[in-house]
């Protein structure tokens, strides 16, 4: 059925069948210097549903902003029915900076819902979620590991949700972690405005992974096609590995400052006492190894060089749901 319903944006329209860059300015630079944020908006002349794909809620997380950039370049945006909105870039600001935060040290992931004359992130907040996040149905936010924490490409969605469970299996990254919707969070906001979002997290800040970014591509085609949105002159994604669903994980610190030496075993089925890495001090007097606590799947690993005591070093699973036991036998 065709569409001849406009969308209006930011007091923008947007027809049917039309391309547009609209752009969301909310303050400008200490030098006066503007800053806007692209708002790239495809529509098809065909009804459907509302996508968004956003990155760059933190600044610094730069494998998300060039998984946006890639389905834009790629032409996977142009809907075959419905609207397709990117945002390669939400907290211009620190992207500007290469930080997590906003100039004012805030995040702006943990100000949601904001407010209209509140702290800089607040007001980004507020404006995100009152002109984007209406016309929204699904989204998946893309994210990466902070503090130089490589994270294992991976959806995380709140538990007991079968719907997004489901649009979990149909991205299809290899791990899939049950996480509580943090209540000041973008992820929160956009379920309590009834908008079913997948947040997406991988690779590390300040860093670009080819394969993760691959992972993240795959995931949006695959999506795209089970919502009958993606275009036929794109290819298909590749047929995923079903993911791994995590309903417990723990994390594995440091008990001592050093060196630290990672064996790369992220993405990996490791045995209870399997040697992960190691810290040494700088002077050759110590090595000590550190080892998996329990059996489980190491989905996010610490690339620091130096670490201090108590440093978080590996994100671990101990529980799987039942069903994918079976994967277990890939192990280390």
């Amino acid at each position: 059925m065709k569409s001849t319903k406009p969308l209006i944006i930011l007091n923008e329209t947007i027809l049917p069948g039309e391309k547009k860059t609209i752009y969301m300015e909310i303050a400008k630079l200490h030098t006066a210097t503007k800053l806007k944020i692209p708002v790239i908006i495809e529509r098809s002349k065909m009804d459907g549903p509302t996508v968004l794909f956003s990155a760059g809620i933190h600044g610094d997380e730069i494998n998300g902003v060039e998984i946006v950039r890639s389905i834009i370049v790629q032409k996977i945006n142009r809907p075959a029915r419905g609207t397709i909105i990117c945002i390669p870039v939400i907290n211009i600001f620190s992207f500007v900076n290469k930080t997590r935060e906003f100039p004012d040290g805030r995040d702006l992931n943990r100000v949601f819902p904001g407010s209209k004359k509140g702290s800089l992130a607040a007001q980004f907040a507020y404006h995100l979620l009152h002109e984007i996040i209406p016309h929204i149905d699904y989204a998946v936010d893309f994210h990466a590991g902070g503090a130089s924490r490589f994270n294992a490409a991976q959806i995380r969605i709140a538990p007991h949700n079968e719907e997004l469970k489901n649009l979990a299996a149909v991205f299809g990254a290899p791990f899939t972690l049950y996480s509580k919707n943090i209540t000041v969070s973008f992820r929160n906001a956009c379920e309590k405005g009834n908008v079913k979002m997948l947040l997406f997290e991988g690779g590390k800040s300040l860093d670009i992974d080819v394969t993760i970014a691959e992972e993240g591509v795959n995931g949006a085609k695959r999506l795209l096609a089970h919502l009958k949105m993606l275009s036929p002159k794109i290819s298909k994604a590749p047929v995923s590995e079903p993911s791994i669903y995590i309903t417990k994980s723990t994390w594995v610190r440091a008990n001592q400052s050093g060196l630290f030496h990672d064996y790369n075993k992220i993405g990996c089925y490791v045995k209870k006492g399997f040697v992960l890495g190691s810290i040494t001090d700088p002077f050759g007097n110590f090595e000590q190894k550190i080892k998996a606590p329990n059996d489980g799947y190491i989905i996010n690993a610490n690339h620091a060089p130096i670490v201090y005591q108590g440093d978080a070093l590996y994100h671990i699973s101990n529980e799987l749901e039942s069903h994918d036991e079976k994967r277990s036998a890939d192990k280390i």
